[in-house]
């Protein structure tokens, strides 16, 4: 099994990315990771709502062009199902047994996803009912895959 995180907002702190691509490392072991980012379309601070659908279906389109038929699609929301570490570990190891490619995790940017993307997805999951920035959001995504990892390894790390 492979697994992706795309990630709509561009990582531009550089603490942030480095935090991501020490999670990727970590990983290595025990899957495939991938990472995108910088799908998103630039926005008036002042846009109504009828601009930002307009924007959200924009990278509606960008997003498309990445996903493939035989993968899940994870889209984190803040009214998505929140898990435990042992909950993720658990749903890692049905996706790993689930027969599909790739398991995409996708994290919107300032404004969300788009009505349909979230329609597409087979999960919907949340960090928290805390809101945070993407960029933090995607760097405890990889910590939250790499730790459901060593839970399922029964390696320490996890307490």
């Amino acid at each position: 099994m492979k697994y992706r995180i795309i990630s709509v907002g561009k990582i531009r702190e550089s603490f942030y990315m480095e935090g991501v691509r020490e999670y990727m490392k970590r990983l290595g072991p025990y899957t495939s990771m991938e990472f995108i980012d910088g799908l998103e379309e630039k926005i008036s601070p002042r846009a109504g709502e009828k601009e930002i659908q307009a924007i959200l279906q924009k990278e509606a389109e960008k997003i498309k062009r990445w996903l493939d038929k035989d993968e899940i699609l994870v889209v984190l929301d803040l009214e998505g199902q929140v898990r435990s570490s042992e909950e993720i570990a658990r749903q890692l190891e049905k996706w790993n047994a689930s027969g599909k490619s790739r398991v995409t995790f996708l994290v919107g940017a300032a404004h969300g996803l788009a009505a349909e993307i979230k329609q597409q997805a087979q999960e919907s999951v949340s960090l928290s009912r805390l809101t945070f920035p993407h960029q933090m959001a995607v760097l405890i995504l990889a910590e939250q895959i790499y730790r459901g990892f060593k839970i399922l390894k029964g390696e320490p790390y996890h307490r």
